[in-house]
């Protein structure tokens, strides 16, 4: 991390508890400062991100998304936050992180400007990418 920038947040929509362990972990041995927000389905991170309107500081800089998780998936996710993103003061990166290999889901996630689709898992030089790539956007 540069001198004197501030760490980024990093939030995990993901319903597989494993997978949110893993993620957290390697996010702290690339990284250890950044701040993590997890959530178990689609539902629970638009109810944070609806209360984040007037307050830019809680909403992450970085969103990983699982595709495939109950109550709400990561598309309905995707339509959801793009209605509410123009009241949000802040600029989000969004990256799909799915077990689908399934080419349809990735040119579908292309519609929803995110910024890319990884095939889980992720390993230690993607995410030490993202981070980087992320904390240059901030």
């Amino acid at each position: 991390m540069a001198p004197n920038s501030p760490p980024l947040t990093i939030c995990l929509i993901d319903d597989d508890r494993i997978y949110q362990f893993t993620a957290k972990r390697m996010i702290e041995l690339v990284d250890p400062l950044q701040k993590v927000l997890i959530f178990s389905d689609g539902k629970e991170a638009m109810d944070f991100f609806s209360k984040q309107t007037q307050d830019r500081d809680p909403l992450p800089d970085v969103i990983f998304l699982d595709i495939n998780m109950p109550v709400m998936n990561g598309w309905e996710f995707l339509d959801a936050y793009n209605s509410i993103k123009t009241t949000l003061d802040k600029q989000i990166s969004i990256y799909m992180i799915s077990s689908s290999v399934d080419e349809k889901d990735k040119i579908r996630s292309k519609g929803f400007n995110v910024k890319d689709f990884i095939e889980k898992p992720i390993n230690k030089q993607m995410m030490r990418a993202i981070l980087q790539s992320s904390r240059s956007m901030v």
